[in-house]
């Protein structure tokens, strides 16, 4: 046991909630204090604690604040302020100090940067009770733990094929967040099992699903969610679960034959038409088909990955770094320090240190050859015009003149439509093609959106006036 000194704090794990359970060290802490500060007297363990000293809680707070971290924060200022008393200050909280507790947590930040002395007296936590009651080795099972108070919309914490503890879930309202978590990447139907007081003579668990979680009444302070891991199949909703389904594929032992054979040249056209199809989807209007377009999409993605794996080139963790650490970089007025005013400044900020990356890379190198051409145009126009380089391209007057010739030459079939004209023709098409989408791009409009609408209303016409000649016969 530490010495009570000035400015010194002692924080003492008071267990799992049987008096039994309190530990030797945190037994001796106790009876040899004066004043002790529990976090709550909301615990089954405050019952049994040693006789003698004067015990005080901060259950007042909790009645006093709107919010947990309004609470915590007012107990910690309360704790480092009667730490620098002459006998410092003995602070009790449940289960083991540094498992789940925000106020513990805080306190060794701020003690550090105050310089007072923290002892931390261990106590038998949620996790040793919790393996007992689900006949669990949280290390051996790879048990995820996880807090129900961090559940937030997009943070993805869960991982569906590893066993999951939930702690902390406290009342039903709490239970509705996590279940809408769960849903995200569990079956409905998925079993779970609600483990409550575990450690204590009360100690009970309920089977129950995902979907009914919040439908039970016994959740309190002493409540977790056990959540067994979902198996390969079953694990369809999340990265993970696809990526191992592609790996399982690719296995060498009980592979896919075809899947084996693939390589990044067989599969080169597949990603285009995948992409392709996405964007088909998204034109539609149809937001069930275009999941299942990006779906193929992804996979197209995955499995060039795992191939690259295969062979020893890159992993799909690469690949995630790659763009992670590209759009950190590219967004400092998120990431970093530097303001902006409205998306057009965002924009000019990403041209230019798109320019400082590319360091004296040749300006259009990055621009795919084998983009189609249409969406080539613009893009290499875009970055030309950005960077003042864009050579002369026909003037609205120059490129009607140059339809109205084009409109006016001999037929293919005539005798005086030679290779050289038929050459010439083509090279001012292009032209007038160049200048359609400069054109479309002073008007800020998308010129393969264009022309992609365009085509849809011509499928469309072709496809009334043939059902009108069925219907004539």
């Amino acid at each position: 046991m530490a010495d009570t000194r000035t400015n010194t704090l002692i924080i003492v794990g008071l267990g799992p909630g049987d008096a039994s359970l309190l530990t030797l060290e945190a037994q001796a802490t106790l009876a040899a204090a004066t004043d002790v500060y529990l976090r709550t007297a909301r615990h089954p363990t405050v019952a049994g604690l040693p006789p003698g000293p004067a015990y005080h809680s901060f259950d007042e707070i909790y009645e006093s604040r709107a919010s947990f971290e309004a609470v915590y924060e007012r107990i910690v200022e309360r704790v480092l302020e009667l730490a620098t008393r002459p006998d410092g200050v003995v602070y009790a909280v449940p289960g083991h100090p540094l498992f789940g507790e925000a106020t513990v947590r805080a306190m060794l930040e701020s003690a550090r940067a105050a310089a007072i002395e923290v002892t931390v007296v261990p106590g038998v936590s949620f996790v040793d009770t919790a393996a007992v009651s689900l006949a669990l080795d949280p290390l051996a099972d790879g048990v995820l733990l996880l807090d129900a108070l961090a559940f937030a919309p997009h943070r993805r914490l869960l991982v569906p094929q590893r066993p999951t503890i939930i702690a902390q879930v406290y009342d039903r309202r709490a239970a509705s967040q996590v279940k809408l978590a769960l849903l995200d990447d569990y079956p409905p139907d998925h079993a779970l099992r609600i483990v409550r007081a575990s450690g204590t003579t009360g100690a009970s668990t309920i089977d129950t699903t995902v979907e009914e979680l919040d439908r039970s009444h016994v959740f309190d302070h002493l409540t977790l969610v056990y959540v067994p891991p979902l198996a390969m199949l079953d694990d369809v909703r999340s990265f993970e679960g696809v990526r191992r389904v592609v790996a399982q594929l690719r296995a060498p032992e009980g592979g896919c034959p075809w899947d084996l054979e693939q390589t990044h040249e067989t599969l080169r056209r597949y990603l285009l038409e995948e992409a392709y199809e996405a964007l088909d989807a998204l034109d539609e209007g149809e937001p069930k088909r275009l999941s299942e377009e990006l779906g193929d999409l992804l996979m197209q993605i995955v499995l060039h990955a795992q191939i690259s794996e295969d062979d020893g080139e890159f992993a799909i963790e690469d690949v995630f770094a790659s763009i992670a650490t590209k759009l950190i970089r590219r967004h400092p007025h998120v990431f970093g320090d530097v303001k902006v005013e409205g998306a057009q400044e965002v924009l000019r900020n990403w041209e230019t240190l798109k320019k400082q990356e590319r360091g004296d890379e040749p300006l259009l190198d990055h621009v795919p050859k084998a983009m189609p051409a249409l969406l080539q145009a613009q893009s290499v126009q875009s970055r030309a015009t950005k960077a003042g380089l864009s050579p002369d391209i026909l003037t609205p007057g120059d490129a009607a003149s140059v339809l109205r010739d084009l409109g006016e030459a001999p037929a293919d079939s005539h005798p005086e439509r030679s290779e050289e004209s038929r050459r010439h023709e083509s090279e001012r098409l292009g032209d007038l093609l160049m200048s359609v989408v400069a054109l479309a791009r002073e008007r800020e409009i998308d010129a393969e959106d264009a022309l992609r609408m365009a085509i849809s209303r011509y499928r469309a016409q072709v496809a009334g006036r043939e059902s009108a000649s069925k219907t004539d016969r």
